[in-house]
């Protein structure tokens, strides 16, 4: 708030609730709305140790009170008040404007969303955020909240993408109110609808998510169209700023103070390049769908963000969409080409920046013309470390690929399951959904692939395979947060039980190690049958 500009037409007193256009500045300040009497959940003890935030804080009244959305008293030198932005939104490297409630664009960006805070703990810098903190100018005239079901899926993901290694914004805490409810729209139990059929009662939450910053790529293109279509004096200015505040929260490390703009502007495409690129490949290498890879959930920092109808993969499909409203262009395999739609956006507003250095615009046109290469050569390399190969190779892959298509089979559980270096196929069909094979054909084709396989990790000795086993294992996880594993822990939390939060938050904080036997029996194994195809199960509306 202090090297940004706010917008012009703020509320002096930073109530500001209801829809409305917001022509020009950063961010918007904006008081929260409390949750009436908050009730702890939980918080991430991994994540307070990270921070030096002592465990007992997530109790304590004034913390509460703080992070369920009450400002009133909150210590020097924290402000009363939080702050909300605006962004534009494209879908597939096209520009909207209908999402907004103006048709111009000017009011879209964070209806529920509202940071409260920035600061350096354990030499980090950090932006905390309250999901479900109440109205702002963006909230197009819904209720500002978040619900417990998706708090939860939320608070739960974020914690256990980190130990997965990928870059994501992170959990804090998870706070629900004793006695307000909003009404959303879901499906009816056992449903097979894709769309939501009943107006249901929810809980409210809030749930606070951490990261270095909440920039995204649609905030970048937000300034970059006021700027191309001139809509205001400060609108190139307000650009510039915005990147330059970008490579400060984001990039610092890499790009030096006294280069010049023209400079950092190149330096900030090929970091980001190598970013996104890199969490692309490893959404990919645990088998993790973001159901809505709009440029708006692109954070800027090249981290996970936004995880609305997000969803681990069960039975392998190339087209898995948790999302009913995503479309086969946000589906699994989809992932690196609605990358590049976003990265092809990201460098189309860099180059509105400098507009006036031919040679600038020119050199952002190859690292655009270059996405693909890079893609492809991460995507080679976590193919590769996935099969346990040296290197990447792609006959081998491709037939793996057409029989995983041909067979049911569980994605995380056929992976680790190799990574045990199995004597024989039949030790792999702990993955498979069928047992018996009506086609012999296929069943000979996998026993040739897994010969090939074999003759490609070229392991010889014990020793060699217990190295090479030990290895895919840090790559191929054990255990991954599924839909049908979230479900009995949001309705168990409806009724006050957080038992099962509690033992995900355990379980999925070591996605790749052994766990009890007990755990075992009941994370990994197959879905369900009867599981399949059930909405809220097998597929999700977008994020209340």
């Amino acid at each position: 708030m202090d090297t940004l500009n706010s917008d012009p037409n703020k509320n002096e007193n930073a109530i500001d609730h209801n829809p409305r256009e917001v022509f020009s500045g950063h961010y918007v300040p904006v008081k929260p709305t409390p949750i009436p009497n908050p009730k702890y959940i939980s918080h991430s003890k991994i994540f307070f140790e990270e921070l030096g935030i002592d465990d007992s804080l997530a109790t304590n009244e004034e913390f509460m009170k703080i992070f369920s959305g009450d400002l009133s008293n909150v210590p020097t030198p924290m402000k009363n008040y939080g702050w909300a932005t605006g962004y534009a939104l494209s879908i597939y490297g096209t520009e909207y404007y209908q999402q907004c409630p103006f048709q111009t664009g000017n009011g879209y960006g964070d209806g529920r969303a509202i940071s409260i805070y920035e600061g350096v703990l354990n030499n980090k810098r950090w932006e905390m955020q309250l999901k479900g903190g109440g109205r702002t100018p963006y909230c197009r005239g819904a209720d500002g909240r978040a619900v417990l079901r998706s708090s939860i899926r939320e608070f739960l993901a974020q914690e256990h993408m980190h130990a997965l290694g990928i870059a994501t914004s992170r959990s804090l805490s998870l706070y629900t109110s004793k006695n307000e409810t909003v009404q959303r729209p879901w499906f009816n139990k056992g449903s097979h609808s894709k769309d939501p059929e009943v107006m249901i009662d929810e809980y409210v939450a809030i749930t606070t998510r951490v990261a270095p910053s909440f920039l995204r790529v649609g905030q970048l293109e937000l300034f970059a169209r006021r700027a191309r279509k001139n809509e205001h004096q400060e609108a190139q200015k307000e650009l510039e700023m915005f990147i330059l505040h970008v490579i400060n929260r984001e990039y610092n490390q890499n790009i030096k103070e006294n280069l010049t703009f023209d400079e950092k502007v190149i330096l900030l495409a090929k970091e980001f390049t190598n970013r996104i690129t890199t969490m692309v490949s490893n959404w990919i290498r645990v088998g993790y769908c973001q159901g809505n890879f709009n440029s708006d959930n692109t954070a800027l920092g090249g981290f996970t963000l936004d995880y609305g109808p997000f969803g681990f993969i069960d039975m392998f499909d190339p087209r898995y969409q948790p999302w009913t409203g995503g479309g086969v262009h946000f589906s699994f395999f989809n992932q690196t080409a609605a990358a590049q739609q976003n990265f092809n956006m990201f460098i189309k507003s860099l180059q509105q920046a400098v507009s006036s250095n031919n040679e600038t615009i020119e050199t952002l046109e190859k690292i655009k013309s270059d996405f693909p290469k890079v893609m492809k050569s991460k995507m080679d390399k976590m193919w590769a470390d996935k099969l346990g190969l040296d290197k990447f190779d792609e006959e081998l892959f491709n037939e793996l690929i057409m029989l995983m298509v041909e067979t049911p089979l569980d994605y995380t559980i056929f992976f680790r399951e190799l990574s045990c270096i199995p004597e024989d196929l039949n030790e792999l069909m702990k993955s498979f959904y069928i047992k018996e094979f009506k086609d012999k054909a296929i069943l000979e084709n996998w026993e040739t692939w897994f010969i090939k396989w074999k003759v490609a990790i070229n392991v010889s000795s014990k020793e060699q395979q217990d190295k090479l086993s030990k290895k895919m294992k840090t790559i191929n996880p054990k255990y991954t947060l599924r839909e049908w594993f979230l479900v009995p822990a949001y309705e168990a939390a409806n009724s006050g039980n957080y038992s099962l939060i509690y033992e995900l938050q355990e379980i999925m904080s070591k996605p790749y190690e052994e766990q009890s036997q007990d755990i075992e029996n009941r994370y990994y194994r197959l879905k369900a049958i009867e599981h399949f195809d059930i909405a809220g199960i097998s597929h999700v509306s977008c994020s209340s």
